[in-house]
């Protein structure tokens, strides 16, 4: 692991160095603009406002802000495609949209002048990673409606890199480009980080070696376990980075990789919200909201991510709160039996064990009156099929779940290279259990 430095002083944005207070005051004047905008433009926002009985000007404070209803995605789909946009669609210079597997897509837009903010976020974002212009970014976001791999793009380029466009797939030739092009950085879902790493392996190239310093995963819940392993494996710093197209993409918060204590979020342009995901109250742990605070095409008021996280002070850069690694999704929890059960619990145990890979699925299955979760987990190579070895890892995992988390599982531990892989995010849980 190569231990970034922080920035100088100078390589800062000026709002990465103000006080709590400025940044503060900065807040509630963009909260107000950006409440009168919705309420003004969006006729959804005019009706839910009304509906709870709140007006823009009935906040005087950042406190305030309680008093507005949420937003949810169904908010978003039920406006489909334009309906939540707040700026005529000839000033919208962009659309992304979700892939509409669960539903009917969420839409976003950007005028030119949300694209400018997002580059810049993005830049800030990739500097605190440990980025710095002239470095090579490798970047293997997925490209298209897919917010992920135009927004690193752009925020790459505005900080000054070069640019590998890769997207996603083709993994023996985005191994083969880095050994080839010598990349500093590279920006990828922290799984398809994993699958690169298998192939360094089958390629028989030491990633230890490779020119990557540094990584910037996001677009999907990773622990510290992985983290380690990545790291380790790739002697490379592994740093965090979160967003979400209903809000502006990746680039909403970052990790600094001086500290890697959590991801600071960039709230001079979102500000965070947790709230209890069953009551909507406000929680020291709970479920993220946000807030935009310059957006002109989607404004977005209290927005429910459904990711579970904390906020905490911030360090790095102190005028800018945290939010802790995101442990789970509300709609990703499993209840078996009574018990809460997140796929990041699953990933922690599974990577404590010797001669088990990262790579793992849940399946849910409902051979009679309870369901039954299996444990799918990949053997490493060293771990031959049909060994004392191999049994005892799976029984470590299914003893450790039963410890740590409260239910009791089947765990198979198969072959390496037998699950499905993912260029995107990676399907943790199979539900089998209404088919």
């Amino acid at each position: 692991m190569r231990l970034g430095a922080a920035p100088r002083p100078g390589e800062l944005d000026p709002i990465e160095r103000v006080s709590r207070d400025e940044l503060m005051a900065l807040q509630l004047e963009r909260l107000q603009w950006t409440l009168h905008h919705a309420y003004q433009n969006v006729a959804k926002y005019r009706q839910k406002f009304d509906e709870h009985g709140v007006h823009p000007a009935d906040c005087k404070e950042l406190g305030d802000l309680a008093k507005f209803p949420f937003t949810t995605k169904q908010d978003l789909r039920d406006c489909y495609p334009f309906g939540m946009f707040a700026v005529p669609r000839e000033r919208v210079a962009r659309v992304h949209a979700s892939s509409g597997t669960t539903g009917q897509p969420t839409v976003v837009g950007y005028t030119k002048k949300d694209l400018d903010i997002w580059a810049d976020v993005m830049a800030r974002s990739l500097r605190a990673s440990g980025g710095r212009p002239g470095d090579i970014v490798h970047i293997s976001y997925g490209y298209g409606l897919f917010t992920g791999g135009l927004g690193a793009h752009y925020g790459a380029e505005r900080l000054g890199c070069t640019v590998i466009p890769v997207s996603g797939g083709m993994t023996p030739r985005q191994v083969r480009l880095i050994a080839d092009f010598r990349p500093d950085v590279i920006m990828v879902t922290p799984s398809y980080m994993l699958a690169l790493l298998d192939e360094f392996d089958r390629q028989g190239l030491d990633a230890r070696a490779s020119s990557l310093r540094i990584g910037v995963f996001g677009a999907e819940p990773w622990t510290e376990e992985m983290r380690a392993e990545i790291e380790d494996r790739f002697d490379l710093d592994a740093v965090d980075i979160y967003g979400l197209s209903e809000v502006m993409g990746p680039g909403v918060a970052n990790e600094c990789v001086e500290s890697k204590d959590g991801l600071h979020v960039w709230e001079d342009h979102f500000y965070p919200e947790t709230v209890d995901p069953f009551t909507g109250a406000p929680a020291e742990t709970g479920e993220l909201v946000f807030t935009s605070l310059t957006k002109e095409a989607l404004p977005i008021i209290r927005y429910r991510t459904r990711d579970l996280t904390r906020l905490l002070p911030g360090t790095a850069r102190p005028a800018f709160r945290r939010m802790e690694k995101v442990t789970g999704r509300t709609d990703d929890m499993i209840i078996l039996r009574g018990v809460n059960v997140f796929p990041t619990q699953i990933e922690e145990i599974v990577l404590r064990v010797p001669g088990l890979s990262p790579h793992f699925q849940v399946h849910l299955t409902r051979p009679g009156r309870l369901d039954v979760m299996t444990v799918k987990v990949e053997a490493r190579r060293s771990l031959e099929a049909g060994t004392e070895a191999r049994a005892a890892a799976g029984e470590a995992v299914r003893r450790a779940v039963k410890d740590t988390i409260g239910v009791q599982v089947e765990v198979e531990v198969v072959d390496p290279e037998t699950l499905e892989r993912s260029v995107g995010k990676l399907r943790r849980v199979m539900d089998k259990r209404d088919t």
